[in-house]
């Protein structure tokens, strides 16, 4: 899943040396890029009155669905603003990890099931503005949803990996060079 605007952008590296380590490693990949894709991030007042309905009421998050019930490894490459992700990304989340694709909560019960056992592993691979120091005071949000809430909703046994560069505002072009590197590699070993 990659998610920025700009295509000439350093998080756009990011994804290329993730991509290239993933197929180095022989992983079957799909790519979505929210961007590219068009992607609506926004909860309509339908999806959120119907937000139990199965799945196939939803015809525009079909193929995410389907992509998040076929994956056994989900890689998140985007940038951190504002301590979490960009609203394409979270809006990606609200819409397509509903009821029928990531959970379910069956008649009567106080308690959602996972539903994407299938999902063993989450990558996060990230920038941000500030420092680490900076981003531990503030919470760390961002990765929160995805070590926590996402991870829930996947295989008891989901392992969550973070990959950040934190104060890329006054990184240095080695710096980015050994992230670049660190995140290929990172990828050619995933499991």
């Amino acid at each position: 899943m990659y998610c920025h605007p700009s295509e000439t952008s350093f998080t756009a590296a990011v994804r290329d040396r993730a991509l290239a380590g993933l197929h180095a490693a022989g992983h079957d990949v799909r790519v979505s890029d929210l961007y590219a894709d068009g992607f609506v991030p926004e909860l309509s007042a339908w999806e959120r009155t119907n937000h139990l309905a199965p799945p196939e009421t939803k015809p525009d998050i079909a193929e995410y669905a389907a992509n998040l019930r076929w994956c056994e490894a989900l890689v998140l490459v985007y940038p951190t603003w504002w301590a979490g992700q960009p609203a394409m990304l979270k809006g990606w989340i609200d819409r397509v990890w509903v009821a029928g694709v990531a959970y379910e909560l069956p008649e009567g019960a106080n308690r959602i099931r996972p539903r994407l056992h299938n999902i063993r592993r989450i990558v996060a691979i990230t920038t941000h503005g500030s420092t680490k120091l900076v981003n531990a005071l503030e919470g760390e949000g961002g990765k929160r949803i995805v070590t926590r809430s996402l991870r829930v909703l996947c295989s008891k046994r989901a392992r969550t990996t973070w990959i950040a560069l934190y104060n890329i505002d006054r990184s240095t072009d080695a710096r980015r060079a050994a992230h670049l590197a660190r995140v290929e590699q990172a990828m050619c070993e995933l499991h």
